[in-house]
């Protein structure tokens, strides 16, 4: 009975851990900003398939909620992802979800040349110049690293970024502490002062 009390409450320890780190990644290198328009960038996931697989799935979705939750007139979404083998890139397959699968209408660009993270923050540059809030959508650490490449290869722009509704409490819950392990180890390259949530 003890034993397994104890690994009840290790499992329940672990699932806490899990989402309070992606909690505050989430909150990581972002303001409250201002503004009439604004763009959602989504970055894509490994996708060799014909059709968007579950991790953009998903980021899809997450993105879709989160120009919904800005209600902000001029609001874009962009699909960031290149090709992973012969098919059509991430892009595409994430715009081809998002419109028959969510019935997304509004306004959509593709970024169809990224193959890294880096890649994506520095092609999709030129379709966030103009807008006043930025928001990039991927699970939290993955956002998090992109929004310190942001910082770094354009700290004006950076001061634009604010939260996306891409972490919510419960989602994915079983696979955050997974998620967190992953995303510490992805985000060793970045500074303390990228790593600290927005107060």
């Amino acid at each position: 009975m003890r034993r397994r009390t104890g690994l009840m409450m290790a499992g329940a320890a672990t699932l806490v851990w899990g989402e309070w780190m992606n909690w505050r990644w989430s909150r990581g290198l972002v303001g409250d900003g201002r503004g009439v328009s604004s763009a959602v960038v989504v970055l894509g996931y490994r996708n060799p398939g014909d059709t968007a697989n579950m991790i953009n799935r998903w980021r899809v979705r997450a993105g879709v909620r989160s120009l919904i939750v800005d209600g902000t007139r001029g609001s874009c979404l962009i699909l960031s992802g290149g090709t992973t083998g012969s098919g059509p890139t991430e892009a595409r397959l994430m715009a081809d979800y998002a419109k028959s699968a969510l019935g997304f209408d509004g306004p959509v660009l593709l970024e169809e040349r990224s193959t890294t993270t880096w890649e994506n923050i520095t092609n999709v540059i030129p379709l966030i110049e103009d807008v006043d809030r930025i928001k990039i959508v991927s699970q939290p650490a993955h956002a998090l690293k992109a929004r310190a490449y942001l910082r770094r290869q354009r700290p004006d722009l950076a001061e634009r970024l604010v939260r996306a509704d891409d972490y919510r409490p419960g989602e994915w819950i079983v696979v955050k502490p997974l998620l967190a392990l992953y995303g510490l180890w992805s985000l060793r390259g970045l500074r303390p002062d990228e790593r600290k949530p927005a107060p």
